[in-house]
């Protein structure tokens, strides 16, 4: 017996992309750093938060990309001007990834107790009715 997936199951036509992204998804290397919080702030929006403790704002970048929304950080290097007795505190970059669903838009992102929060919000779709002519056959 073969296994059932999105795209060879006989009554979900038309997701191969969804499988695609799921394994992309997968594949995407999202590690544990840094940690996150998602919270749904209404019925049709939502909030992620991310521990960015030590980022500035001019080293944060928040970009959407073939239907994610990427975060990137990368800390400018002054090491070389301090000298430390002791470095516990990591200053390395990270990327986090999360794909958004058809018709969700990034709203604001505020930076506030190293803390960076992105808002987004979901369109509610309309519900349509079509009704589909059925043709004879016969000339």
């Amino acid at each position: 017996m073969s296994k059932l997936t999105l795209g060879s199951h006989p009554y979900l036509l038309g997701f191969e992309q969804l499988e695609r992204l799921l394994e992309r998804t997968a594949k995407s290397g999202n590690e544990g750093y840094p940690p996150f919080n998602i919270e749904q702030t209404s019925h049709n929006s939502y909030r992620i938060t991310l521990a960015v403790a030590g980022f500035a704002e001019e080293d944060l970048a928040i970009t959407i990309e073939d239907k994610q929304l990427v975060i990137r950080g990368r800390q400018s290097d002054d090491s070389e001007e301090r000298v430390f007795l002791h470095r516990g505190i990591a200053a390395r970059q990270f990327q986090r990834s999360f794909v958004l669903a058809d018709g969700v838009e990034v709203g604001e992102a505020l930076i506030e107790n190293g803390l960076l929060h992105i808002d987004l919000t979901r369109a509610e779709p309309e519900q349509v009715v079509q009704t589909i002519k059925i043709k004879s056959g016969k000339k």
